[in-house]
């Protein structure tokens, strides 16, 4: 498992892309759109937002394998672009919380992804 993220063959690679780019659609439609939905408990959204870039940043390492910094940066200019726009929506609004929490779970995956290789280079 850790190999198809860190050394992924150029089938994998592509198709990484293709689910990246799918995951980016998705995330943007679901931001962008008015909320239909009940938030189950307070800050129910955040947990989506850290669980979304966590996923996002799997994608990101599987589709490109770029440095982690620039990974993070990339992930970050998504993520503030998100708010910029949820701004200027009347049913949506920008919070730095989200953005905090878009950045957490990204550096949560790249975290995770730092110790899986130390521990399997012991």
């Amino acid at each position: 498992m850790i190999r198809l993220i860190t050394q992924p063959n150029h089938d994998q690679r592509r198709f990484g892309q293709l689910i990246l780019l799918l995951a980016l659609i998705v995330t943007s439609y679901l931001v962008f759109s008015k909320p239909g939905y009940e938030q189950p408990f307070n800050h129910f959204d955040k947990v989506g937002h850290l669980g979304a870039f966590f996923g996002l940043a799997a994608l990101l390492q599987l589709a490109t394998n770029w440095r982690p910094l620039t990974q993070l940066t990339l992930l970050l200019v998504y993520a503030a672009a998100i708010e910029v726009v949820q701004a200027q929506l009347p049913y949506r609004s920008a919070e730095i919380a989200d953005l905090i929490a878009d950045m957490l779970g990204a550096l949560s995956f790249h975290l995770i992804l730092f110790l899986l290789r130390r521990w399997r280079h012991r």
